[in-house]
């Protein structure tokens, strides 16, 4: 390895492609002017220093990017050569033109550098995301919570009453398809990127660590000004979601890496689920491969612990300063287990807070800063369930979100200078069709199904007025169902004893029905339509739906990418200003 400042010879025209295999950041990348970004060129085979050129709108690239390149002979594992820049930045807005030539062959990228105000729109950012959340889990969790006469709901979500909306796309670099990782990957950076990458273009080598990075959004805070980051889940912390928030990493299964990079970054409010990854290896219940022991390192750093609902308030009342609270060793239970049925794990990790409770904290101890801050809230198990196909998990859980939403909209009726958003990172495909009537006559659950006008409305209630229906198991429900699925034993009822697990492995390692449910009453085998290799529902491809409130909030209309969303948040913290 060594540098070459004579690749950059000034080459003009753009044309097709060959040589010069992949360019990142990707063409029509939007990069925030000043952001640290990694610059990669993976050329598809062995090439020569002296062959090779690289331009940015004509200009020699080290002149536009700050640096000169590093040039990799051959990458390890690939037999082919690579140019890599670590921390480039362009610093004046524009289009700018990339060209690549590798002999008589040329690749061209073309990146929008964009600035922004002068002058901040909003002092606080509160990122709600409802991971997994479809137009159905928010109709499901309206008619659960506030419930229907004559066709007109008794009452609104907290998330009806946001102010401007867009349809969102949800799509990674290499497929239609999507999961959390890169799609809050591109929410927190403003770059798109692949399925399982957290803040990094995913590249060819096999290290999942050595990816090209690009700036997230703690990281573009940090480097701006001295605004308070916070990260609240019902997930792991170090999960997919919360990860996006601070990690570099192709694969997010990197989660002992994951912890060690937030904290490396310090968010000053930490809240989920997760600890396994936090405790040295010989600490039961750890799932590090070190003795890296990161509870102390965070205390030592001047973080407050709190490992229970209890502990957490407390810490909350104390002015405590930095809160790390961990409240489980994996994820967090469904709200429908930590507040009715005490099901799942609620046994062993019996008095975990809930999201509305870990809201409040979070932003009580976030507003104390003067420079204000930025706070990611997920509702994470609103996907949990429905990939399992656990409707009522997943509603119950989808009007949690809702109500730790209106704690935000609530704090930013006080203070106006708040810019709120509620978004999914992707969505699923669920739809509400009608209700399940128990009442109905015979044995074959299928024709107790009402649709059209035999639907009726379902007969939950709400006496005590605390937004969730008194009971799940209601003898008129709503009739959900998943448009995927694997072989499965359809219920058509609450999951009473615990969630729902439809499909496990066979011998010949395949998913099939799982056989617990087959004798229950009105079971009947579902043949699934996606592969055998899948043991639960899959993502949706559809758009999700955006809304928001707050100064700022007007940018967000019609369709949008994720990494458009980002610079709505960074232009309403102004934070590319023109140099003056």
């Amino acid at each position: 390895m060594r540098l070459f400042a004579a690749l950059l010879a000034a080459t003009a025209c753009f044309i097709g492609t060959a040589d010069a295999a992949n360019v990142y950041p990707i063409d029509r990348a939007t990069i925030l002017a000043g952001s640290a970004f990694d610059f990669k060129v993976e050329f598809a085979g062995v090439v020569k220093p002296e062959d090779v050129s690289i331009t940015i709108n004509g200009e020699p690239a080290a002149k536009i990017l700050g640096k000169d390149f590093e040039f990799i002979a051959r990458e390890e594992g690939v037999d082919a050569s690579a140019v890599l820049l670590r921390a480039a930045k362009v610093v004046k807005p524009g289009t700018y033109a990339v060209e690549v030539k590798a002999g008589n062959d040329t690749k061209t990228a073309h990146w929008d550098v964009y600035g922004t105000p002068d002058v901040p729109k909003a002092k606080n950012i509160i990122f709600f995301l409802g991971d997994g959340m479809s137009v159905a889990h928010r109709t499901g969790a309206r008619l659960l919570s506030k419930g229907m006469t004559e066709g007109k709901a008794n009452g609104r979500l907290a998330m009806d009453d946001l102010d401007y909306m867009a349809f969102i796309g949800t799509s990674s670099t290499n497929a239609i398809a999507t999961d959390s990782a890169n799609t809050m990957s591109a929410h927190m950076t403003g770059h798109k990127t692949a399925v399982n990458a957290l803040g990094v273009y995913a590249d060819r080598t096999k290290d999942p660590l050595d990816d090209p990075r690009v700036e997230n959004i703690t990281e573009a805070l940090a480097r701006t000004g001295r605004k308070s980051v916070g990260i609240v889940t019902t997930a792991e912390v170090e999960d997919a979601t919360p990860a996006a928030v601070v990690a570099h990493t192709r694969l997010r299964d990197r989660k002992a890496e994951i912890v060690e990079m937030m904290f490396a970054l310090k968010p000053e409010v930490v809240l989920g689920g997760g600890s396994a990854y936090f405790l040295p290896k010989t600490t039961p219940g750890s799932k590090r491969k070190d003795e890296q022991d990161f509870i102390k390192a965070f205390t030592e750093a001047g973080y407050s612990l709190a490992t229970d609902a209890g502990t957490l308030q407390a810490v909350g009342q104390a002015n405590a300063g930095k809160i790390l609270g961990l409240f489980h060793t994996g994820n967090m239970d469904s709200v429908l287990d930590r507040k009715f049925l005490k099901k799942g794990t609620v046994d062993k990790f019996p008095d975990q807070p809930g999201l509305v409770d870990m809201t409040k904290v979070a932003l009580a101890q976030l507003a104390k800063n003067p420079e204000g801050f930025f706070l990611m809230v997920e509702g994470a198990t609103i996907d949990k369930m429905s990939h399992p196909m656990d409707w009522d998990r997943a509603l119950y859980d989808t009007i949690e979100f809702d109500q730790a939403l209106r704690v935000a909209m609530d704090f930013a009726k006080e203070h106006p200078d708040t810019l709120v958003i509620a978004t999914p990172d992707h969505t699923h495909g669920v739809s509400i069709i009608g209700t399940i009537d128990d009442d109905k006559p015979g044995e074959d659950m299928r024709e107790k199904v009402g649709v059209y006008a035999a639907a009726g409305f379902p007969n939950y209630t709400d006496t005590d007025g605390d937004g969730y229906p008194d009971k799940v198991d209601v003898s008129r429900r709503l009739a959900v169902f998943a448009n995927n699925f694997p072989d499965y034993y359809e219920t058509w009822r609450p999951k009473m004893n615990g969630p729902f697990d439809p499909a496990i492995k066979n011998e010949k390692g395949e998913y099939v029905a799982n056989a617990a449910y087959k004798d229950l009453p009105g079971a009947v085998l579902r043949i699934g339509n996606i592969p055998r290799s899948t043991d639960t529902a899959v993502h949706a491809v559809d758009d999700g739906i955006l809304q928001a409130s707050g100064p700022g909030a007007e940018a967000f209309k019609g369709y949008m990418e994720e990494s458009d969303v980002y610079r709505v948040l960074v232009e309403a913290f102004a934070l590319a200003p023109a140099p003056k």
